[in-house]
């Protein structure tokens, strides 16, 4: 066999070229994984901050709430106190001191953005309030179909709902017929459980509400389609009114509420309608970097005590949330 030095030079280098190329992609892989953990490290740190500085604006809007108590003289509950107003997306370095002169941070080293709002549960119609003593109620049932009539819903979801939700309160699973539910929701989200089409939904999470025990509206923070709904004879001019009215001066009682309707002053009572609250969403958003960090609670106030019933936190891209947002 006769030794051929060209064919080796280039098995040589061909093999010094495969080792290269296996060094490489080793390196890269290797750079990847280390890239890709301290991505995941970064999130992690950044949602678990995040989740703190929710914690923290949470306890802050109860404290809001705790004093609104304290503070009220006329016990109501209306859009002009403290906590309606919401906060409007500002950079945390507003609220932050980064020394011990309280120097405020320059805008590179606190790119992040906390935004949040408290809003009146008893503003919307309640759902619990379709069932009581273990049957349908009919004023809260007449409420809801005025609402469905007013937004164009069907009525049969209504009345699915109501039977669904009358089952769920009984929690008695042997009489059930095929798509009859029996687990009562928690979230406003849940209910179509209850036979509701996500649309019909959709249209009304603006004006309904879940809570655990039955609420009267408060006829302070209620839109006009809300106050529209829950007085029967009330028409949505009237309902308008009432909201016009109440931006001048809010409504100390029932009595100055049913002086602006008139002769249907008497279809307000205290076990529908109120002037003062007991339950609030409070919600919270914090943005930074390409995360968006959401946080939905309801409290529940009982004098100056205010407690939470239960919390979520979700976490999304921010260009889906800036997507939600418009």
């Amino acid at each position: 066999m006769s030794f051929n030095p060209k064919k080796q030079s280039g098995a040589a280098l061909l093999a010094a070229m495969l080792t290269v190329t296996l060094v490489a992609s080793f390196a890269a892989a290797a750079a990847w994984q280390q890239w890709r953990a301290i991505e995941i490290e970064t999130s992690e740190r950044a949602r678990t901050q995040a989740g703190w500085l929710l914690v923290g604006a949470l306890d802050w809007s109860r404290l809001i709430l705790r004093e609104d108590a304290r503070s009220t003289t006329d016990n109501t509950d209306n859009l002009t106190e403290v906590w309606a107003t919401p906060l409007e997306e500002a950079r945390l370095s507003s609220f932050l001191a980064t020394d011990k002169n309280n120097n405020v941070a320059s805008e590179e080293d606190v790119d992040v953005f906390l935004s949040g709002r408290i809003i009146d549960l008893q503003s919307r119609l309640n759902l619990t309030n379709l069932v009581d003593a273990g049957k349908i109620s009919e004023p809260a049932l007449a409420s809801l179909s005025k609402l469905f009539d007013l937004l164009d819903l069907q009525q049969s979801e209504l009345l699915s709902l109501a039977e669904n939700m009358r089952f769920a309160t009984e929690n008695n699973t042997d009489n059930l017929s095929a798509g009859q539910a029996y687990l009562m929701p928690q979230r406003v989200e849940q209910l179509a459980w209850m036979g509701l089409s996500s649309a019909t939904l959709e249209k009304l999470k603006p004006f309904i509400t879940l809570l655990p025990s039955r609420t009267p509206v408060n006829v302070n923070t209620a839109s006009a389609e809300v106050l529209y709904a829950s007085i029967p004879s009330l028409d949505l001019g009237g309902a308008r009114r009432m909201e016009a009215q109440r931006g001048n001066r809010h409504f100390r009682n029932l009595g100055e509420a049913g002086q602006v309707i008139g002769t249907i002053a008497g279809e307000l009572n205290t076990g529908g309608h109120s002037v003062a609250t007991q339950f609030f969403e409070v919600s919270g958003r914090l943005r930074f970097e390409n995360t968006v960090v959401q946080e939905r609670s309801v409290v529940q106030r009982t004098g100056i005590d205010v407690k939470t019933l239960w919390r979520e936190r979700t976490t999304v891209p921010k260009i889906q949330a800036q997507a939600s947002l418009q």
